[in-house]
């Protein structure tokens, strides 16, 4: 009932209003990543966090924030940290008000994936789809990777002139390779893009209007994956979805409900984060002219490259984890159920973990970012994102000599979870 929606938002804008004046009056700041104006440049924000406040506690985010490298190292090691959100203490009044309006327990939808599990599940499913991500595995796809960034590169350029190098050559690249992966038909693809951009809506604080679209469009690909694991059953392919199909069928170690949720997993950290990786990497040399010449000169050090591009400007922002136990975090008492929300990208730029960190320095020795994780959920798909990134960003600086920023905005993305341009004008 409209009505009552209406009535929750009030309550909850209260709520959250309320939360937002504690904290300030409490710590004398407030941490709140959804201001505009961080979304260009988020990181004098993190800077100024880490250095007053790096444990930070956030009322409206019901447990506290964690800007330094070590600390958010240790939190991802620490298996009292629980990455499933039922156990933090706000998430059953969060998913009754989205229930309300008409929005699924994502849990019961089968929208949570191995990312927001813990072991035994988060194991069992990591395990079922790990094979497909084997270093000798993602190496057998350099092949196609770099056809894929050819037919692109090839595009662009028979046109001439300026391009949006998101639209037209980071975006569709991870979805092309993930979706081949998982034996998506080639008149599928746009569907499958589309779905991908959708879906990303449930991330983070979006409204409940980006979570009905991404519901809608998973709804879509939820009858897509029903049909094509039936013609899996009759005729399995060698493709990363016959195979879960294969693992659901030998009993209880993959339900329906999983096997959806792993193949929306699948989709959007394939995708956007490859998508990010290119684009925020691209746009960093763009604007470090040394460190682009430095790559063109020595095309060799692209792998370490990646690692500090990755690094500079991460592709995810920030994740969570929720407390297990009553324990002490730099002389803080953090309490059984509230939340830790890392900064990634403010650990990225911690000078106690790497000297003159907002400085792009692509010879920068042991980079190890904490953009992939750490631990039991550090990201399956981080070696085929660096191997699609080591193609890509070459193959692109070799094929455009003089590629510069090109006329119109840089736009970037309002998820404060992923951190990419939607648009960026280039011209060769």
């Amino acid at each position: 009932m409209r009505w009552r929606e209406t009535f929750d938002d009030l309550i909850f804008t209260l709520d959250m209003t309320g939360r937002a004046v504690f904290e300030r009056l409490r710590t004398g700041m407030l941490f709140n990543p959804q201001r505009s104006d961080l979304r260009a440049d988020p990181y004098p924000y993190y800077r100024w966090l880490r250095e007053r406040d790096p444990v930070h506690r956030s009322y409206p985010a019901g447990g506290w924030v964690l800007s330094r490298y070590d600390d958010i190292l240790a939190v991802l090691s620490d298996r009292a940290a629980s990455a499933d959100e039922r156990n933090w203490s706000r998430y059953h009044f969060e998913n009754a008000r989205h229930i309300r309006s008409g929005l699924p327990d994502p849990y019961e939808a089968g929208l949570a994936s191995m990312l927001r599990l813990d072991p035994p599940d988060h194991t069992r499913l990591r395990t079922l789809v790990s094979k497909a991500f084997t270093p000798r595995a993602i190496e057998r796809l350099r092949p196609r990777i770099a056809a894929v960034v050819d037919e692109l590169l090839g595009a662009v350029l028979s046109r001439g002139g300026q391009f949006d190098l998101m639209r037209d050559f980071a975006s569709p690249l991870p979805v092309a390779i993930i979706a081949e992966m998982l034996g998506v038909d080639v008149t599928d693809r746009a569907r499958f893009r589309h779905w991908s951009n959708e879906a990303t809506r449930l991330l983070g604080d979006q409204t409940r209007d980006d979570r009905r679209r991404a519901w809608a469009a998973l709804q879509e690909m939820r009858a897509w994956i029903a049909d094509q694991t039936e013609a899996r059953r009759r005729a399995p392919l060698d493709d990363l979805l016959s195979g879960l199909v294969a693992a659901e069928d030998a009993g209880e170690r993959l339900s329906s409900g999983e096997l959806f949720g792993t193949c929306v997993l699948l989709l959007i950290a394939g995708n956007e984060t490859t998508t990010n990786l290119i684009g925020n990497g691209i746009l960093a040399l763009l604007r470090n002219p040394d460190q682009l010449d430095h790559l063109r000169r020595m095309p060799e050090t692209i792998a370490t490259a990646v690692e500090e591009l990755v690094r500079y400007d991460s592709p995810v922002q920030l994740t969570s984890r929720f407390a297990l136990t009553d324990h002490s975090l730099d002389g803080r008492r953090v309490r059984r159920g509230q939340q830790l929300v890392l900064l990634i990208g403010a650990g990225n730029r911690d000078p106690r973990r790497f000297a003159d960190p907002d400085r792009l320095d692509l010879s920068r020795p042991d980079v190890r970012p904490l953009s992939f994780g750490h631990g039991l959920h550090f990201c399956l798909g981080a070696q085929l994102a660096r191997l699609e990134a080591q193609i890509a960003i070459p193959r692109l600086l070799e094929h455009c000599p003089d590629l510069r920023l090109g006329q119109g905005e840089i736009l970037w993305s309002d998820n404060i979870i992923l951190r990419g341009p939607r648009s960026l004008p280039l011209a060769a």
